[in-house]
């Protein structure tokens, strides 16, 4: 029996469709054909297996305990996903009947693996083939049919998907759990989740905010003059240009070059003023620009974020629809912005599919220039997946939501842009020296729009007014300083991360590494994450309660920026994550091993928590109390009567207590104790009878302590 599996039922359904008939439907396949040209096609949902609890390694470890830090296994295993299971049970059926298996997994490195491991899971003898699709049109799959490849071709990309799944189970169980005890102690309720990617993206984001919040805005200063020139013949329009600075003036610039002095502003301003200078740089040219190539992912979700504010996960979910369902654009999860060269060849049916798709699109589809070819479509850039572009397919399953249409008629645009000219610019510069000082005046416009006649744009930047021209002077000819100015201004904090340029920041994370040599081979990485994981990582960090949003803005949470102060800068930075990341290509183009990989990560646990996890977070420098309520640090507030500590979980918890001279006699202000029953902080109350201890998980926990001098007694007043 020759077996097809899927890595999702629409794709599964698609394979089917363009296998011959006839059909019969069962619980979770679809057998096509008959007698010995027939074959059977099914699928997973996602992932049928995932990674084992710990728990199932050892029993011990169920229990959240410091000293079974670290955890590894010595045997890795995967266990069924309850939810799935009725599937695994088909699949399992028809693997052991398969004479031969067709892996169509997702061509990247998920979409290998959760197929390669059902396989392995329940062993098989039968030879496995591979095909890759991208486009779940007809045509498409059936071309992609009759190309199956040998599965062992794609072993290293199998291999670096493992990899991955299993330093993510090292790092993010071990960490969490160690982060999470360690915050449990210092009285904070809930889970410290750490995760390889997810926990540098927070990092950024606190890092950001933290930047914002203490930025101290300084004046500097900006020197114009108004030019003319002075020969009658020459062209008398006059401009406007920026003083440049220069050596002489260091001791008054900042960083950035920027006046910070304004006598010394206004000293220079008045040097010039009605006096003659002379233009020494003279350049004006017409720079032509290529259309940008077709969209991957990334570039998408942050095209879609910047135009229409739209989520990470919410631009994945709508091309996935639109791929799966509508069956109107190529495979969405793609890290390339290439395509193979014989797609070319497709271009017509393309084209005329967008117009008949997306009529706003009409006009710019009869004005494409089929016969332009541009540096898109080339074979060696192009790996498993190619971009993202809209399929032949004419007419959607269906009404298109407003979201839907917007995506489309991005990828849509993107695509047209290749049978577009080039946007020529026409930009200009002249340089002014007035005695020992020079001006610089710029001019930019767009000549001729070319593929740029297709470019969305914000509204609230189309407004600018444009420039005028600058006139046609030539180098040597002598100028006069009509007027000057100083105008101050004021330095401007960076601006809080948006779903689009949080996205860029994890795509070109190089920017945000100081290393020379590692931003240079972070430079040639995918950054932060995968095409296909970002959207989740930041969803997960906003389900975690360690971002929230402001507006169109991403914000981090007290917790988030709590996590981040204690943990050590290698687990919060970018840098050795996106090493890990080149590790895993390195791996999937078989220069790495797997094992070393794995091998070095535990090491570099042992050294965060130490053997049998010895180590503890660093604890922030806080002189306000514990909250006498749940025991978290407490801040201090204005209020109708003054000052005052509140809880800085309000308004979860409403935690008060007046600001004392003295030490507060109730314990908060010492270091949390946990409850030796739930682990929650321990809170001194006053009874009857005196001092004693009592959970603060009260009346869900009744377990008490007594005190001694000020501190709960080892010994239980009562138990549980």
């Amino acid at each position: 029996m020759l077996l097809y599996i899927a890595e999702k039922p629409s794709l599964g359904r698609a394979i089917a469709a363009a296998l011959p008939g006839p059909y019969q439907k069962g619980q979770g396949w679809i057998r096509c054909g008959q007698g010995s040209e027939a074959a059977t096609v099914s699928w997973c949902i996602g992932h049928l297996l995932e990674p084992a609890e710990p728990a199932s390694y050892n029993p011990a470890w169920k229990t959240w305990r410091q000293h079974d830090l670290p955890m590894y296994p010595d045997k890795w295993q995967l266990t069924p996903k309850d939810s799935v299971r009725q599937q695994l049970n088909a699949l399992e059926s028809l693997i052991r009947k398969a004479t031969t298996i067709v892996h169509a997994g997702d061509p990247d490195r998920e979409g290998q693996l959760l197929v390669d491991e059902v396989i392995r899971y329940f062993g098989t003898q039968a030879p496995v083939k591979r095909i890759l699709i991208n486009d779940l049109t007809p045509a498409a799959v059936a071309k992609a049919i009759q190309q199956p490849r040998d599965n062992q071709e794609f072993r290293r990309l199998s291999h670096s998907a493992l990899a991955r799944q299993r330093a993510d189970w090292l790092y993010g169980i071990n960490l969490t759990r160690f982060y999470t005890l360690n915050y449990q102690q210092q009285g904070q309720k809930g889970v410290y989740s750490v995760g390889r990617v997810q926990t540098p993206v927070l990092g950024l984001v606190v890092e950001r905010d933290n930047t914002i919040e203490n930025f101290e805005p300084k004046p500097y200063f900006r020197i114009e003059a108004r030019f003319k020139a002075q020969e009658e013949e020459a062209d008398q329009q006059a401009f406007t240009a920026r003083w440049l600075p220069d050596e002489q003036f260091q001791d008054y610039l900042d960083e950035e070059n920027r006046l910070l002095d304004r006598a010394t502003a206004e000293q220079i301003a008045a040097s010039i003023h009605s006096r003659p200078g002379s233009i020494i740089e003279s350049r004006f040219r017409d720079r032509p620009e290529v259309p940008p190539l077709p969209l991957s992912l990334s570039a998408l979700q942050i095209e879609a974020g910047r135009l229409f504010r739209m989520g990470a996960k919410d631009v994945l979910d709508t091309a996935q629809n639109l791929y799966e369902r509508h069956q109107l654009i190529t495979y969405p999860r793609s890290d390339s912005r290439y395509l193979p060269e014989g797609h070319f060849a497709q271009r017509e049916q393309v084209v005329g599919a967008i117009a008949r798709v997306s009529a706003d699109l009409s006009n710019a589809c009869s004005s494409a220039d089929l016969s332009r070819r541009t540096a898109a479509w080339n074979d060696k850039k192009v790996d498993a997946h190619h971009a993202i572009i809209p399929t032949s397919r004419t007419a959607p399953s269906g009404k298109l939501s407003d979201a839907e249409q917007k995506i489309y008629g991005l990828i849509s645009r993107y695509y047209l842009m290749q049978f577009f000219a080039d946007a020529i610019h026409r930009e200009g510069q002249l340089t002014v020296r007035v005695s020992e000082h020079r001006f610089r005046a710029t001019e930019t416009a767009v000549l001729t729009p070319g593929w740029k006649a297709l470019e969305l744009k914000l509204r609230e930047s189309s407004k600018e007014a444009e420039k005028p021209p600058l006139p046609r002077l030539s180098k040597g000819e002598p100028v006069l300083c009509e007027d000057s100015s100083v105008n101050e201004r004021k330095t401007q904090p960076p601006q809080h991360f948006t779903d689009a340029t949080l996205l860029s920041a994890m795509t070109n994370i190089a920017r945000f590494v100081t290393d020379p040599e590692l931003r240079k081979t972070l430079r040639e990485t995918d950054g932060l994450g995968t095409e296909a994981t970002r959207a989740s990582i930041i969803d997960t960090l906003f389900k975690r309660d360690y971002l929230y949003r402001n507006s169109k803005h991403i914000r981090a949470t007290d917790k988030g920026k709590t996590l981040i102060g204690a943990l050590p800068e290698s687990v919060s930075t970018p840098d050795r994550t996106a090493v890990w990341e080149a590790t895993l290509e390195s791996i999937r183009r078989g220069e790495d091993d797997p094992r070393k990989f794995l091998e070095t990560l535990k090491a570099e646990i042992r050294l965060f928590i130490g053997p049998n996890g010895e180590a503890r977070v660093s604890e922030p420098e806080s002189k306000a109390p514990n909250c006498p309520k749940c025991r978290a640090l407490m801040t201090e507030r204005d209020g109708k009567f003054g000052r005052f500590f509140a809880c800085t979980r309000y308004p979860e918890c409403r935690g008060t207590r007046p600001i004392e001279d003295s030490a507060p006699k109730d314990g908060t202000g010492e270091k949390p104790v946990p409850c030796p029953h739930c682990f929650s902080p321990l809170v001194r109350r006053k009874g009857k009878k005196g001092w004693f201890w009592g959970c603060s998980n009260y009346p869900s926990c009744r377990q008490t302590l007594d005190d001694d001098n000020g501190k709960p007694a080892v010994r239980l007043r009562k138990a549980t």
